[in-house]
């Protein structure tokens, strides 16, 4: 099979030697892919003096194409609960999301919501993502499948719970552990599928089950972590309660080695100064989640205290309002705006591309595009919806335009994805290849 050739509006985020984030743009550039790969991106002037014929090229010049988004925390199994209107985050929980993810005890039905949420996701033009699944096995096996099928870079992990849910939810710590690494053993570094241990929070994990958790990281040095840490006082006081021990809620995991280079921790909005020197200290990153953050009242992340370095963007889908990227991004704005600091859309653009496949340890992999790097992409119409065309049209610089693309764009500026190179959504007809 030749190489594909497309023409089009390219743009890729990087950061500049002082740190700041910026835009590496060609504005009528040649993106080749083979195998899977970019191995070429150039301007089509470059591509001609090469001897190369434009005319081989696919002329997607009225679009702009960007490297896949990445989301680097999203639950499965609460795409049915979006807008479920509740009291603060403990509430919805036993509300809406213990009961949804309970239905995932059917394998079958686990089956089928792997594939439909892949779909959703890639449709908003989210080509990688780090995600929660529920505590059965099967449902993290389903989902590692789905993205198989697609080629798709996936970070999952089964969710470990053994207290504090319900029974259907919950799993002794040794059978639960036991199935992690089976998962590990069968999933972990097959294609493109990582594997990040899961502990929900430290409500639903007895000290037994965080340090085999612990164990299993030391065990397997190369597999991720993700969890949940400060999103909420009430949250903040009940950790206190359980492990009265502990110093804080950082400890709690700090006891079991969770607190390391390959942790994300979402949320992390309530930390003093001294479990944020901390966690920034072993590395850990703390994943961004605006939307929710703001629908179930949680509070402000205070981003100007956190490196850039340790700093990612998610979705946070259901509590987040919506799985686009773009969406999340808007939201990252606000909470930005209401505490006086400053959200530029190089920043948001490069987080939730570049800055996010650092975050999982795949910068070597996507992020960008640049020649080696998977052809993980999303091309984008800028004339849709119209309202956003209208004001691209009186857009004075990238910044204004990247902002206004932000704010204003929806599912239909999405035109196609592909991923290692091939068309997996063609957003013209909403059509699946």
């Amino acid at each position: 099979m030749g190489a594909l050739k497309l023409r089009s509006r390219l743009m890729s985020f990087v950061r500049n030697s002082d740190g700041a984030a910026a835009v590496e743009e060609q504005s009528d550039g040649v993106l080749v892919i083979e195998n899977g790969k970019i191995t070429a991106v150039m301007d089509a002037s470059d591509f001609e003096v090469k001897g190369n014929a434009l005319s081989e090229c696919e002329d997607l010049r009225s679009c702009i194409i960007f490297p896949g988004f990445i989301d680097t925390h999203v639950h499965m199994p609460q795409l049915g609960i979006l807008a479920s209107y509740s009291d603060q985050l403990l509430d919805w929980l036993e509300r809406y999301a213990f009961p949804a993810e309970t239905a995932f005890c059917d394998p079958a039905f686990a089956a089928a919501q792997a594939e439909h949420f892949l779909h959703r996701i890639i449709a908003l033009g989210t080509t990688c993502a780090q995600v929660f699944t529920t505590v059965h096995a099967h449902s993290c096996e389903s989902l590692f499948s789905a993205a198989e099928t697609k080629n798709m870079a996936l970070v999952a992990g089964k969710v470990m719970m053994d207290r504090n849910a319900p029974e259907q939810l919950t799993q002794p710590p040794v059978p639960c552990a036991r199935d992690c690494e089976e998962l590990i053993n069968r999933w972990h570094g097959k294609g493109r599928a990582r594997y990040a241990l899961t502990p929900r929070f430290a409500i639903t994990s007895s000290d037994e089950q965080l340090a085999l958790c612990g164990e299993l990281l030391q065990g397997h040095t190369d597999v991720l972590l993700q969890t949940h840490l400060s999103e909420n006082l009430q949250e903040i006081a009940e950790v206190g309660r359980l492990f009265p021990h502990a110093r804080d809620y950082l400890d709690v995991y700090e006891g079991h080695g969770l607190n390391c280079s390959d942790a994300t921790f979402a949320h992390s909005i309530h930390l003093s100064s001294n479990e944020r020197a901390r966690l920034l200290d072993a590395g850990a990153k703390i994943a961004f989640c605006p939307s929710s953050n703001l629908f179930l009242g949680s509070g402000f992340l205070d981003i100007q205290s956190i490196p850039r370095s340790h700093l990612s963007i998610a979705s946070d889908v259901g509590g987040g309002t919506g799985l686009s990227m773009l969406h999340t991004c808007v939201e990252a704005y606000k909470v930005a705006q209401a505490q006086g600091q400053r959200f530029h859309p190089f920043e948001a653009f490069y987080a939730i591309t570049a800055g996010n496949a650092s975050t999982l340890g795949l910068a070597d992999e996507i992020g960008q595009l640049k020649s080696g790097l998977s052809a993980d992409l999303v091309v984008f119409d800028p004339t849709k919806p119209s309202q956003l065309a209208g004001r691209l049209g009186t857009c004075v610089d990238l910044t204004e335009e990247l902002f206004a693309i932000m704010m204003l764009s929806d599912d239909r500026s999405i035109r196609r994805c592909y991923i290692s190179g091939e068309l997996v959504y063609e957003g013209t007809n909403q059509t699946w290849a």
